[in-house]
């Protein structure tokens, strides 16, 4: 059996896209990956998506996603998939149980992945105070003192937004010097809420049910605790587009390279979210990009099917 269109991730750019091109009768199949849902599952509360007043827990939102699309024709399957073959159509997908996939058009929302510190705590306070979104989360801190970790201009445009909700802001970086352009430096280090800890890292978060502080050692080996009601990483997001390589044309970070919003090199294989985002990485900006590599399936398909 050839499918009309297989997408691979379940983000809401994935979910998105299987809502949208299951509507249209095409009877998606959505490879959801092996952890499905993407980024909000990480997340306790959405308070930013559209549609919500009284926000809505992140693996609710997934949830009700899901159900929409399946609701309308989208079928899932709980695999991930091992290697993709885009020289000849029907397009090529191998999965996980040794399951190859044809398919006629292909839509990858495969997202990005924070990069995290890598200790145990932090794993154990996500979504509990530990946050790498600040842009989503920042409200949750109002009056609150908070700590950002890391030295690039993301690290700087989440200490600047903080500063718009957050008490105090405490800026750890583990060298002596920013990696971030100059004019982010300079604003940074020019907020009276922004203080900075150089040359130190976060060794363990400390709390209960909540952060409650942070234990930072220093360059001389010295360990200091700071209370604070949240912590914000910030060194880097990482695309998943390792199956990509060699495949579709990705930028000098890994990020996926379209144009027209969400359109490939190759003809019939559209890309939405945030594996080709790395300035937004919203839920409903990835929903949209979803949409919009549903719709140019649509016109793809009809277009196939004209010739």
């Amino acid at each position: 059996m050839i499918e009309n269109t297989i997408i691979i991730g379940s983000g809401p750019a994935g979910l998105s896209a299987a809502l949208y091109t299951a509507r249209e009768g095409f009877s998606p199949l959505v490879i959801a990956g092996i952890n499905e849902g993407g980024q909000l599952l990480l997340t306790t509360k959405v308070e930013n998506y559209p549609g919500f007043p009284d926000g809505i827990d992140g693996p609710e939102l997934i949830d009700l996603m899901r159900k929409q699309a399946e609701k309308h024709g989208a079928r899932f399957l709980h695999d991930a998939v091992t290697n993709l073959d885009l020289g000849s159509k029907p397009f090529k997908v191998y999965t996980g149980n040794g399951q190859l996939h044809e398919t006629k058009s292909l839509i990858l929302a495969t997202g990005a992945d924070s990069m995290w510190l890598g200790i145990e705590s932090e794993k154990k306070f996500i979504g509990k105070g530990v946050s790498s979104c600040a842009t989503c989360d920042a409200p949750f801190f109002k009056g609150k003192d908070v700590v950002v970790v890391g030295g690039g201009d993301t690290a700087m445009e989440d200490s600047l937004f903080l500063t718009k909700f957050a008490n105090s802001v405490t800026i750890i970086h583990r060298r002596d010097a920013f990696r971030a352009s100059k004019i982010m430096q300079e604003r940074v280090l020019s907020n009276s809420k922004i203080k900075v800890l150089w040359n130190s890292t976060v060794e363990e978060v400390l709390g209960n049910s909540k952060v409650s502080g942070v234990r930072i050692k220093n360059r001389e080996g010295a360990l200091i605790e700071i209370k604070t009601d949240g912590i914000f990483v910030a060194i880097g997001h990482k695309p998943n587009t390792e199956i990509l390589k060699g495949k579709l044309k990705l930028d000098e970070k890994g990020y996926a390279v379209v144009r027209n919003l969400v359109e490939t090199d190759v003809p019939g294989v559209f890309i939405g979210g945030d594996m080709a985002d790395a300035i937004y990485r919203q839920a409903v900006t990835a929903a949209g990009t979803g949409t919009m590599c549903a719709l140019k399936v649509r016109e793809y398909l009809q277009n196939e099917g004209s010739e």
